[in-house]
């Protein structure tokens, strides 16, 4: 059974990181001159981009505030209850805490480096094509988890599995040339661990039929309002 005081712990442990993104979410003055998206790329002459260390500096201090209980400040509701579903169904299947907290900390920061990559315009046309193309296949993944969850007899792990293995290269392709080699070993991380056959097979088990109800009410809500 999940341990309601380890989830109140960690959402204490979080107060202070949430705060503090909470500010950096408003957005001061002095930040938004540096990060003025009129400037797509240095002149010529220029060897030092101020748009680019802005850059650097927000996803560096995004990824390390990054956490399921930070999380809920900038996704939303539908999205956290997902995200504190997955966080469940990894400590039980793991037996592992740090395990599970580890997984959902590596998913939080890749969904953080990759918005704000988005959100500069850093990516080009190919890009915002394979960008198109990743968020398609994770539609298609959810759409099959969902209805794996609500057809009896009808999951085979190796389908969703796919899916998601699918998704990961996508993903690993659009930020090739923009994240370091350490974030790519948090995509493979995240999408290998979910795409874990046994994972998988535990999660339309039995013995997790509560966390599959709570996750494809929440997909199934995600996908009718277009978050998917």
């Amino acid at each position: 059974m999940p341990n309601r005081d380890d989830d109140d712990m960690e959402t204490k442990e979080a107060t202070e990181r949430g705060k503090a993104l909470s500010l950096f979410l408003r957005k001061p003055v002095a930040f938004l001159l540096v990060t003025d998206h009129t400037a797509r790329s240095p002149g010529p002459m220029e060897s030092f981009s101020s748009k680019s260390l802005a850059l650097q500096a927000e996803k560096k201090l995004l990824s390390k505030m990054a956490g399921r209980s930070v999380a809920h400040l900038f996704i939303d509701e539908t999205s956290s209850e997902v995200l504190d579903e997955l966080y469940r169904v990894s400590k039980e299947y793991t037996h592992s805490r740090p395990q599970a907290q580890r997984v959902i900390k590596d998913l939080v920061k890749v969904a953080v480096k990759v918005a704000v990559l988005h959100r500069n315009g850093s990516f080009g046309p190919s890009e915002l094509a394979l960008a198109t193309r990743f968020r398609q296949k994770l539609r298609q993944g959810a759409m099959t988890a969902l209805s794996f969850g609500e057809v009896d007899f009808t999951f085979e792990a190796a389908v969703l599995a796919g899916l998601l293995t699918e998704c990961r290269d996508v993903l690993l392709e659009l930020v090739e040339h923009h994240l370091t080699p350490k974030s790519h070993g948090r995509i493979r991380h995240v999408f290998d661990h979910f795409s874990d056959p046994g994972l998988l097979t535990a999660l339309y088990g039995p013995g997790f039929t509560q966390h599959l109800g709570k996750i494809c009410d929440g997909l199934r809500k995600m996908l009718d309002e277009g978050k998917l």
